[in-house]
């Protein structure tokens, strides 16, 4: 069993920055793909990054490409984004995600439905 914990989320001005932190508990942190998604009021959840077991490969939604970096610790058991530049369309909660198959397929780790494990999510909020 994971529990995930995010935090870092809040009101920012648009152009601003955030960094989202999702603390993971077990010991098989560091085998676990992780991703971070959205949603939107009114909206589905969408794939927003997601990093490989190692930290050596990346995926990013391409409207975020360039503004956001994920990346992880797992000797804290953790991974971050950092959110720059920030648009108002950012605005949605953040959900951080664990999935346990390791492959990292592309099709697999941008689709909600493959990860195993969901934080709680943290509300960001981007004011025009």
């Amino acid at each position: 069993q994971v529990q995930l914990v995010e935090s870092g989320g809040g009101l920012v001005q648009a152009g601003g920055s955030v960094r989202l932190s999702c603390q993971a508990s077990g010991r098989t942190f560091s085998r676990y793909s992780m991703g971070w998604f959205r949603q939107a009021p009114g909206k589905e959840r969408e794939f927003v990054a997601a990093i490989r077991w190692s930290g050596g490969t990346t995926y990013y939604k391409d409207s975020v490409k360039g503004r956001f970096t994920i990346s992880r610790d797992n000797a804290k058991n953790t991974v971050y984004l950092q959110m720059n530049s920030l648009k108002p369309e950012d605005t949605a909660v953040y959900y951080c995600a664990a999935e346990t198959d390791g492959s990292f397929r592309v099709r697999d780790i941008t689709t909600p439905y493959e990860y195993d494990y969901w934080g709680q999510g943290t509300q960001v909020t981007v004011s025009s």
